[in-house]
């Protein structure tokens, strides 16, 4: 998720209450209204119904479509807009999770951190212990409405290094996900808010402006951003200002840019590509509430198994349906429920399924491997004065700032939690890189990232009644380590196994700590004095290289930036789960699309990467349809593709192979 876990003091203003979407029930611990929910609830945001959005399996059109799309979230949106742009193109959408419609807190873009975790839009997962973390879980958000995690998340838009993309078509040996032929996407894809008196802060030629997606500088100055500019002054050498890190050169400190549309409210995938222009198509049908529980094996074609049939549930305890693509089932859950409803499905480590008394069609050990995360560390320094915007979520305020926000667009709650980040190296002669290579993706790739917050932003810590406080946030944005999910049981409607096994390798941990001190000597600079009064909290105690590992094994929490559970690899490799065309290895049929397909995390939030992915993806379903239409030889057994056990050991050498 981009830009940080939830804030909790946000929270604890904006859950708790009946309102106009009672049956969320966000918070049951809580009882009465407060005032800040009162005024929710007489400013609920109201949007046009939507045509073809449907809540009941009754009401569908048919059973059969081209296609079915399994997730409306960041990627799925982009492949049902896209491929319903050819109007003799039939397409279903089964989406799990309720609408975005009228959802305050994801419309006005500060509030967004009260949307997860333990909430109506979020699947609520928990990891399980995590040694690198001293055995902590933690929740593990993933947006359960239209638009996914998109309609959840903190909106930081950021495409990734240039050196990432063509990492990606060198690992796949598909030249096509390369920077220069991912291009053609930005246009068709984004809208850059252009503002006119602030050039300095974007590079024009690196951004689109006739696509979908909303995207924009923020729109309110804050007490940090000329400290922060003249940081960039006078340590340039370390802290070099960068005009635009969406054009490819990721390196440097640069203004944010988030999926904020021009009246200042959230632009997600839901808003954009399943906005009242698209879905309203009449050959695009989307059903919310529907859990894909299975995946079922429907024939054979050219000996391997064939999948064009979902079974879906309204709930738990609720209705059982099943719907039919003539030509491809797209998974695009992300990266916890793609890789579960594989497995469900009987796609998977077969050992893993026997377990759970599931028959393994496909014996696949990659399924669901390789989950890779950037760790989030987030450091609170006390500040002076009242320009921070903690006060903005104290008293009345809130309800002022809400006010101000629904008659103008503007003030605090206008914008996302950072108007500044940085991506970073670490000097070439670090230690570690004596017997180490070095694991960015190339040169122009970043080690480390952090970004600066005009607010309190701790994970699971509420903000104290007084004070002000300014976070940085710092993560390895190219890790090392891989962890894994898999099934607890065989139910559909239960929570996987999550570890992203955090902090597990010595560059992990190496650069997770470098990326402190970073902070540290930024903090340090003269543009700080007299405004920043001091760390906070455990923060205080990081002054030695023990003192900080103990700061960040304690704090250090998760950006829900997952990846890699259902991961691309070269056409014909043993290991992996799709082909670089997003084919489903070992079956006919299913193609995935979304983040887990992505082999290494780039130098950005992932939302920007996944978008376009989706796109590219978009274009192969179209290019590969004629080449779908293969007749099918229904058979009455399973029939078992196998990959090695070997693919397991050698899918861990090749993922941290360092290019």
């Amino acid at each position: 998720m981009a830009c940080l876990r939830h804030s909790h003091h946000i929270k604890t203003k904006l859950i708790g209450c009946s309102n106009d979407i009672a049956a969320y029930k966000l918070d049951a611990r809580l009882h009465s209204c407060s005032s800040t929910m009162v005024l929710l609830r007489s400013l609920w945001l109201v949007a046009p119904a939507w045509a073809a959005l449907y809540t009941s399996p009754k009401d569908l059109p048919d059973t059969t479509f081209d296609y079915v799309v399994v997730g409306a979230g960041t990627a799925g949106s982009v492949v049902a807009n896209r491929l319903t742009e050819d109007s003799n193109v039939t397409v279903l959408v089964l989406e799990a999770g309720v609408t975005n419609e009228n959802v305050t807190a994801s419309i006005i873009p500060l509030l967004g951190p009260s949307l997860v975790p333990n909430t109506v839009f979020d699947y609520n997962y928990t990891t399980v212990p995590i040694a690198g973390y001293f055995n902590r879980t933690l929740p593990y958000a993933r947006g359960r409405m239209l638009g996914g995690s998109s309609s959840v998340n903190y909106m930081v838009y950021t495409r990734g290094s240039k050196d990432d993309f063509d990492r990606y078509a060198k690992y796949s040996g598909d030249d096509g996900w390369s920077w220069d032929s991912m291009q053609k996407y930005i246009d068709r894809h984004e809208t850059f808010i252009t503002p006119s008196d602030r050039r300095e802060q974007f590079a024009a030629d690196a951004h689109g402006t006739s696509g979908i997606l909303q995207v924009s500088l923020p729109a309110t100055g804050t007490v940090l951003d000329q400290r922060v500019l003249d940081t960039t002054t006078e340590l340039s050498d370390e802290f070099p200002f960068n005009e635009d890190p969406n054009d490819g050169s990721v390196l440097g400190v640069a203004w944010s840019q988030a999926t904020i549309d021009g009246n200042n409210a959230r632009s997600s995938a839901a808003t954009a590509y399943l906005g009242p222009d698209f879905i309203s198509r009449p050959n695009l049908h989307v059903l919310i509430g529907a859990t894909a529980t299975k995946l079922v094996q429907t024939g054979t074609v050219d000996d391997v198994p064939s999948f064009h049939k979902v079974e879906f549930k309204t709930g738990s305890q609720g209705d059982t349906g099943s719907v039919s693509a003539t030509t491809e089932i797209v998974l695009s859950g992300g990266s916890i429920n793609t890789p579960m409803l594989l497995m469900l499905s009987g796609i998977g480590d077969q050992d893993e399924l026997k377990d759970l008394d599931i028959t393994a069609i496909v014996n696949n050990p990659s399924v669901g491997k390789n989950l890779t995360d950037h760790p989030l560390l987030a450091s609170v320094y006390s500040v002076q004065g009242t320009d921070s915007f903690d006060d903005v979520f104290r008293g009345d305020n809130l309800e002022k700032a809400i006010g101000e926000w629904m008659q103008n667009g503007t003030g605090a709650l206008a914008d996302g939690v950072c108007n500044h980040l940085a991506f970073l190296r670490l000097p070439d002669n670090s230690s570690i890189f004596d017997g180490m290579a070095d694991p960015a993706a190339g040169p122009n790739a970043a080690h480390i990232e952090f970004i600066v917050s005009n607010l309190w932003v701790q994970p699971g810590i509420p903000a104290p009644e007084t004070g002000s406080f300014m976070t940085l946030t710092t993560t390895v944005i190219s890790p090392t380590s891989r962890g894994w999910m898999k099934l607890a049981n065989d139910d559909p409607f239960g929570k996987p196994l999550i570890n992203p096994n955090y902090l597990s390798t010595e560059w992990d941990v190496f650069a997770l700590r470098e990326s402190i001190k970073t902070i540290q000597r930024f903090v340090n600079a003269s543009a700080w004095d007299n405004y920043v009064i001091g760390p906070f909290g455990q923060f205080a105690n990081a002054t030695t290289d023990d003192g900080i590992d103990t700061y960040m094994r304690n704090n250090s929490a998760t950006f829900f930036h997952p990846i890699s559970t259902a991961m691309m690899s070269p056409k014909g490799a043993s290991w992996g789960v799709v082909d670089p065309d997003l084919r489903v290895k070992g079956v006919e049929g299913l193609r995935i699309v979304d983040g887990s397909v992505l082999p290494y995390l780039p130098n950005a939030h992932t939302q920007g990467p996944i978008y376009l992915f989706a796109e590219r993806g978009a274009d192969l379903i179209k290019a590969g349809s004629s080449a779908n239409a293969s007749s099918s030889t229904e058979t009455d057994g399973a029939s078992h593709v196998s990959f090695s056990a070997f693919t397991i050991a050698l899918t861990i050498l090749t993922m941290t192979m360092l290019y």
